[in-house]
């Protein structure tokens, strides 16, 4: 082996020792790097996470139920005598007065029999003027003794026959006289008539059981929901533990359509029914509503805004920064004292527009994260910034509660 060819292998040797220096150097200065990074925390600092602070505040709780209109008051018409319907005097769907005619039975039998009462009355009257003068006299020939005694009573007796005869022939032409006043078909009810099932030429019984048409009362109008007795249950217990203070009876209604849209009128509470029906373990709750321009009709669907009560001191959490857990309770992420993510199971009664409202598990003060969970893992730093002020540039501060009704 030359000489110039050992130079060449020991120049060779030497620089591969050279690279394999410079390559240790960097994993020991890169590993030193990483060291300095506290365990669990990304390169860059801990991750900011959105939050809000709980602050208790005054909130009108309110539930909404479905339920079904109706009319305030329904009549039947029926006749009450029989006879021919000789006219039919309204207009099917028109608003009619109480005591308005309706329909006209043909009255001809039934002013025979008035007429007949009335002239019987008049005879028995006439019988009734001799039989009080002969009983007077009597009275006085009896002292006397220009008649027997026997002769005065008998006399007296036909007095007090004749007078029954009146009363009774009295009572006679008034009944007559109502039959009569029967032929002409009443509303009972002022409100709004439907449609009729006679027409003029019918043939009606007295108290028949079809009704020859129906009128509605349609202002005001019942609405009629229902609430199921758990429900029942759940307002009376946060009643008896104070969390909600309870309104009085006359409590306002909102009230919504079948296409989502709000009735302009306020209802007021009329009761609540004192039977769980057993078939659906729910309670009726009937409320009332003005309704002037009869925009609801009897059987519409309706969904109506009932006050519970007024929690003085409600903890209200955005529903986007409630979880669930494997065991299906509610829970939020917390920015605890060390800055550190620290989960937090709570209680929720019900929802409050986009919030839930906490009974158990939160404070005032507390810290509960909405933006940034995914990187909120328990046990972990981060950075507590205001909900919201990445994206809109201010603090969004607590959750508001619902506008209240006015």
């Amino acid at each position: 082996m030359s000489l110039e060819t050992m130079n060449k292998r020991t120049s060779n040797r030497t620089k591969m020792i050279a690279l394999m220096v410079i390559l240790a150097g960097s994993l020991t200065l890169t590993g030193c790097g990483k060291q300095k990074t506290p365990a669990g925390m990304p390169q860059g600092g801990p991750a900011e996470v959105g939050i809000v602070v709980v602050k208790p505040q005054r909130v009108a709780l309110t539930t909404e139920l479905a339920g079904r209109t109706s009319a305030f008051l329904v009549a039947e018409v029926r006749p009450q005598v029989s006879g021919i319907i000789q006219k039919r005097l309204f207009t099917e769907g028109s608003d009619v007065k109480a005591g308005e005619v309706l329909y006209q039975i043909d009255p001809a039998a039934y002013q025979a029999s008035y007429n007949s009462a009335k002239a019987a009355l008049a005879r028995v009257e006439a019988n009734l003027i001799p039989a009080r003068l002969k009983a007077g006299r009597y009275q006085e020939l009896v002292k006397v003794n220009a008649v027997s005694q026997q002769e005065c009573d008998d006399a007296s007796a036909a007095l007090k026959l004749a007078e029954a005869d009146v009363e009774a022939a009295k009572a006679a032409l008034e009944t007559a006289g109502i039959n009569l006043a029967y032929t002409r078909v009443t509303a009972p009810i002022a409100g709004r008539i439907g449609r009729s099932s006679v027409t003029t030429g019918s043939l009606v019984t007295a108290n028949q059981a079809a009704p020859l048409s129906t009128i509605q009362q349609l202002d005001p109008v019942y609405v009629d929901v229902t609430q199921s007795s758990a429900e029942l249950l759940r307002i009376k217990h946060n009643l008896a533990t104070g969390q909600i203070k309870n309104k009085a009876k006359s409590a306002k209604v909102k009230l919504l359509l079948e296409d989502g849209t709000p009735y302009p009128q306020t209802g007021t509470f009329k009761f609540s029914d004192v039977t769980v029906e057993q078939g659906t373990g729910s309670v009726t709750i009937r409320t009332v509503f003005p309704n002037p321009k009869q925009v609801l009709l009897p059987g519409m669907y309706v969904r109506a805004v009932l006050e519970e009560g007024v929690s003085e001191q409600a903890i209200l959490v955005p529903q986007r920064g409630v979880t669930r857990n494997p065991a299906g309770n509610a829970m939020v992420m917390l920015v605890g004292n060390e800055e550190k993510v620290e989960p937090r199971v709570i209680k929720v009664i019900q929802t409050v527009g986009e919030n839930w409202l906490v009974s158990e598990g939160l404070k005032a003060g507390d810290r509960v994260i909405l933006e940034g969970l995914q990187k909120a893992r328990p046990g972990t730093p981060v950075k507590a910034v205001p909900f919201g002020s990445n994206a809109a540039g201010t603090p969004a501060g607590a959750p508001k509660a619902p506008a209240a009704n006015k």
